[in-house]
């Protein structure tokens, strides 16, 4: 019964990463890739957003505790995975392992993002515009570790999606595994270079 619960929990865990999360992830570096278009744009797409109908019931039950439940799932998964690379060095076995450490990374950036925007602009101590971005983004520091961030998180989800793939048996065989991996590629790269583009955008105006 245990491992049938634990079985199920770890299907949701993916689940989830993809459906709601992964959506989440692309929508919002998406809305944040207008401020490539200069401020304006950027400021009316998160108008938008901001002002959606239901916005807090939408962030409680599509964005928060999907996202809560996948980090605390994830965390007990991190510490109890049993990782092989010395032994067996293979690709997947990397990519398992990676996928570990950046969920930890990806975890303490949200956290600090969160903390950085929405909880500030719930205090009433910023307002959700370019100028806020650019503001956190004026220190070198805090400019690699928004890239570091960024490109663990995109990592993070692009990985996931083959294991989601491979666990929901969409991917069974050999062959349909290697061509889900160079898609799962280049999701990684365009919605890195998608999130990344913004970051240098907000940080330097180019």
């Amino acid at each position: 019964m245990a491992e049938n619960r634990e079985f199920f929990y770890r299907r949701l865990h993916s689940l989830l990463g993809v459906i709601p999360i992964g959506i989440f992830l692309i929508q919002h570096l998406v809305v944040n890739h207008f401020a490539v278009y200069g401020e304006e744009s950027f400021n009316k797409a998160a108008s938008f957003m901001e002002h959606l109908p239901f916005r807090y019931v939408l962030e409680t039950f599509v964005i928060f505790l999907p996202i809560l439940f996948h980090a605390v799932l994830g965390v007990y998964i991190v510490f109890v995975a049993k990782n092989n690379v010395r032994r067996f060095s293979f690709f997947r076995n990397w990519m398992f392992y990676i996928q570990r450490i950046t969920g930890i990374i990806t975890l303490i950036f949200i956290v600090w993002h969160l903390w950085e925007t929405r909880i500030a602009i719930g205090m009433g101590n910023a307002e959700l515009d370019y100028s806020l971005m650019e503001d956190i983004l004026s220190t070198p520091f805090m400019f690699w570790f928004y890239i570091i961030g960024v490109v663990s998180t995109t990592f993070h989800f692009a990985n996931g999606l083959w294991s989601f793939l491979v666990s929901w048996g969409i991917t069974i065989t050999p062959r349909s595994q290697k061509i889900a991996t160079y898609a799962t590629l280049l999701v990684f790269l365009a919605v890195t270079y998608i999130g990344v583009r913004s970051i240098i955008k907000f940080a330097y105006g180019i």
